[in-house]
This record gives C-alpha cells, sequence and structure tokens, in this order.
C-alpha cells in the first residue's frame, strides 16, 4: 500500500524513534525501523506479540506523529466483510422513500420505480463501516486490531483490500483510495494466521519492554512519578511476569498500577501499599492469589 505523507521529516529510523517518543511511545531500534519501513515502502505493519506489548498503542502513536485520524477495526470471532466495509441506512433510506410516495400523492404522479431505487442507494445513505471509512480518509491510520480472532474468510478479503486499496459497492462502483491508509495489523497470536496476509505485511514481533524501557516509559507517561516509585514499580511488574500466570501484566497494567499507588497517597512499593493496589495490575484471582503468596520476593531490593 502506498504511504501516508508524515507532517514531519521521517527520513531515517531515528526520526521516526523521536518523532514517537514525543507521543509518549518510546520505540526500541528494531520496533523504530519496522516503521520506518512500513511508511516509506508503503506496505502494512503487522504487529504480533503477547497482550500488552503495545501493539495498539503503536498504532495510535503512529497516527499521531503523522497528524492522521486512527480509523479502528476490532476484529472478532464470526465478523464479516460487511461489518468492515458499509452498510445502508435502513431508517433514513425509509424516510425517503415514504417523502417520496407523499410528494408523487400530492402531485398525482407516479414514481418510477429504477428512479426510486437509484435515490434510494445513493452515497448520502451510506454507513461507512472502518475499512471503507479509512479508504475515504486522506490520510489516514487503519488499526486492524485482534485479526487473529477473525477466520479464514475474512482473512482472505483483508488480502484482497490490501492488495487493491479499493472495494466495490454494487449499487455505486469502486471506491479507491487517493492516498492508502498505512495499515497497522495486531495479532495475539491466539492462532496463526496465513501466510498470505504475512506475505502482504512487514513483520514485527513485540516483546515486554525490559527494566531499563519500562522505567522510561513510566516517567514519559507519568512525570511527577518519583524515580525510586518508577522503579519500585517496574521491577516488580518485571517479577510478576516471571511468574506462572494466566494474564501476565502489560505494559498499561504497570501504568495503572503506579497511578493507583500514587492515588493513595503510597510514597514506597511495600507490602501493604501493593496488597492495596494489586487489583489494578492483576485481573485473575488466581493470579492476584499466586502474586500475594510470592509479594515478599516481588518487593526485594
Amino acid at each position: 500500500m502506498g504511504s501516508v505523507t508524515a507532517a514531519t521529516d521521517l527520513a531515517r529510523p531515528d526520526d521516526v524513534a523521536a518523532a514517537l517518543e514525543r507521543t509518549g511511545y518510546l520505540a526500541d531500534a528494531g520496533l523504530a525501523s519496522a516503521a520506518f519501513l512500513a511508511l516509506r515502502m508503503g506496505r502494512p505493519l503487522f504487529c504480533e506479540g503477547e497482550p500488552g506489548t503495545g501493539k495498539t498503542a503503536l498504532a495510535q502513536a503512529l497516527a499521531e506523529v503523522l497528524g492522521a485520524p486512527l480509523v479502528r477495526l476490532q476484529c472478532h470471532e464470526g465478523i464479516d466483510a460487511a461489518q468492515a466495509l458499509y452498510d445502508w441506512d435502513f431508517p433514513r433510506q425509509l424516510l425517503h422513500l415514504r417523502t417520496m410516495e407523499a410528494a408523487a400523492t400530492a402531485s398525482g404522479s407516479e414514481l418510477d420505480a429504477d428512479a426510486v431505487e437509484a435515490s434510494l442507494y445513493d452515497r448520502r445513505f451510506l454507513l461507512a463501516r472502518p475499512v471503507l471509512e479509512a479508504l475515504q480518509t486522506t490520510p489516514s491510520v487503519l488499526l486492524i486490531d485482534e485479526v487473529d480472532r477473525a477466520d479464514d474468510e475474512f482473512e482472505a478479503f483483508l488480502l484482497e483490500v490490501l492488495a487493491e486499496n479499493s472495494v466495490t459497492i454494487p449499487e455505486i462502483g469502486v471506491v479507491r483510495a487517493e492516498t492508502p491508509p498505512l495499515v497497522v495489523l495486531t495479532s495475539n497470536r491466539t492462532r496463526e494466521v496465513h501466510d498470505a496476509l504475512k506475505r502482504r505485511c512487514l513483520y514485527l514481533w513485540l516483546e515486554h519492554p525490559d527494566l531499563v524501557r519500562e522505567i522510561a516509559i513510566l516517567k514519559a507517561r507519568m512525570p511527577h512519578l518519583s524515580d525510586e516509585l518508577a522503579e519500585q514499580v517496574a521491577r516488580a511488574v518485571q517479577r510478576l511476569r516471571g511468574l506462572d500466570l494466566l494474564k501476565p501484566p502489560g505494559v498499561a497494567e504497570t501504568l495503572d498500577w503506579a497511578a493507583a499507588l500514587e492515588l493513595i497517597g503510597a510514597r514506597h512499593l511495600d507490602l501493604e501499599s501493593a496488597t492495596a493496589t494489586l487489583g489494578a495490575v492483576l485481573k485473575y484471582r488466581e493470579d492476584a492469589d499466586r502474586a500475594r503468596d510470592a509479594l515478599d520476593a516481588l518487593l526485594a531490593s
């Protein structure tokens, strides 16, 4: 797909990293290079990794960098092309039809069936769903989130759209993007996405950040957080990820935990404050129980 034009001069991966950092998204060299190549080569970026590694946030940050609207398609089991493309505004069509019938009755004329049908399938009655909206918006960033939740048929549909940058609406014709959107696809790897779709994309595997980068993320997003508390929270989250949890915490949970600690007035992460705020970072009872059993080790300096 063709690239969108950035408001800033993104001539190198370092420029992309710096631009992302200004939005609060701290990218490592590999991520910045992948985003740079997606922009320059006009290719979709396929981001795969565990939940909470920053895949969706990357699309949001890229949209901010480019000064482009973010259009999000949330995939789910059973999603089909109609939910991604368009629908017709049936209530408005019905109102329009009744208005035409009333006008014809008042004038004593007969309705022309072909003219009525043509007027009902006018662009003003078209409801654009995310894919069509992104193709019609120049420029834009299209986030296809959790594509691994969709089925094979939907993948085939996406493959066609990504290849053509256009969709065909039988009643209207072909709608083609003037400037193709930057497309970011994400997958939590609940199933393997087909190779045909991946081949259309640049691939990026996202890991949880290391300790140094997680501290930096906390400080970037929460500049008033003390250095000590930022390090304690990041270190504890890193250790939580080493436990056998049902859902290891992502960066969003790290930020939530730090915010919760600030709200209760905690200056340090100790046994009392950690116990009181554990629900901000762990979302399963079994995980919370496992963490409570290991809190002494988690909080060790």
